[in-house]
């Protein structure tokens, strides 16, 4: 799903300190760079056929249209994610190492950083969210952040151990993905080319969520993206639409995973 990411006019970039809700999460995209450094707690991302495990002071990267999902966390998962605009890392990318910021898809980058440097960002990171109302001082700290940020990256020798997905798990991923219409666990076993039962325990065990999960997260995601604000379609069609096999289903793992019934969600969004 291609993401949206809201940022204030004047800024050129955004942000925030993520504090785990408990709510559902959605493999997603979106235009600008990303970057995340672990304060607290523990989480495993998916990204590109890869798991990585985060724990405290890891930071990971997120380039350009990278498909990337949030998989599990820890109660007191935290994390601060800063986000940049194509202009502004253009324009402070031009030297070496900070080039390959602007490059596409350059590939993975995700280190543990060691407690000083890590300490360091976040008090540039808190520092910047007290600025966001002087749009000349936020810009300037944010391209700032994101150099510190690299820098760090590129000084750290550890790196974080990725786990390579079995070659149907990720087929698996990419067919619930790209679902158009309700296909049963047995069907997609064969189309990955394994077993139900044998999809569905590697699955589990090589991303930490269940197969019917994370088929339910990925409809939702769809629901959500085809439902919008609800005056284009209704929200029957758009559950049916989705790969939802009925508007019950639909509506049981909805309250589910959001926390809420449709329609109390469909107050809020108006």
């Amino acid at each position: 799903m291609k993401e949206t990411i809201n940022v204030p006019t004047g800024l050129d970039g955004a942000v925030w300190l993520y504090h785990y809700n408990g709510y559902v999460h959605f493999s997603h995209r979106h235009e600008e760079l990303e970057v995340n450094l672990v304060a607290q707690g523990s989480a495993s991302y998916m990204l590109e056929g890869k798991r990585y495990m985060l724990a405290r002071n890891t930071q990971i990267w997120f380039f350009p249209e990278q498909e990337h999902l949030l998989l599990d966390c820890s109660p007191d998962y935290e994390m601060w994610i800063l986000v940049f605009k194509a202009s502004l890392v253009k324009d402070n990318s031009r030297d070496e190492p900070y080039r390959v910021l602007k490059e596409d898809n350059p590939g993975h980058f995700c280190k543990p950083l060691a407690e000083h440097q890590s300490a360091r960002l976040r008090r540039q990171f808190d520092e910047l969210q007290d600025v966001k109302s002087d749009p000349a001082r936020f810009n300037s700290g944010l391209a700032y952040a994101m150099m510190s940020a690299w820098h760090a990256q590129c000084a750290e020798e550890r790196i974080t151990p990725s786990f390579d997905l079995h070659p149907a798990v990720e087929r698996a991923a990419r067919l619930i993905h790209d679902e158009k219409e309700p296909v049963g666990i047995e069907e997609l076993g064969a189309l990955a080319g394994l077993s139900a039962s044998r999809l569905s325990r590697l699955f589990k065990e090589q991303t930490g969520v269940s197969l019917v999960d994370y088929r339910n997260k990925q409809r939702l995601n769809r629901f959500l993206s085809l439902y919008g604000q609800g005056r284009r379609v209704s929200m029957m069609d758009a559950a049916l639409s989705a790969g939802f096999g009925s508007y019950p289903q639909f509506h049981r793992i909805f309250k589910q995973m959001m926390g809420c019934g449709p329609a109390e969600y469909r107050r809020r969004v108006h």
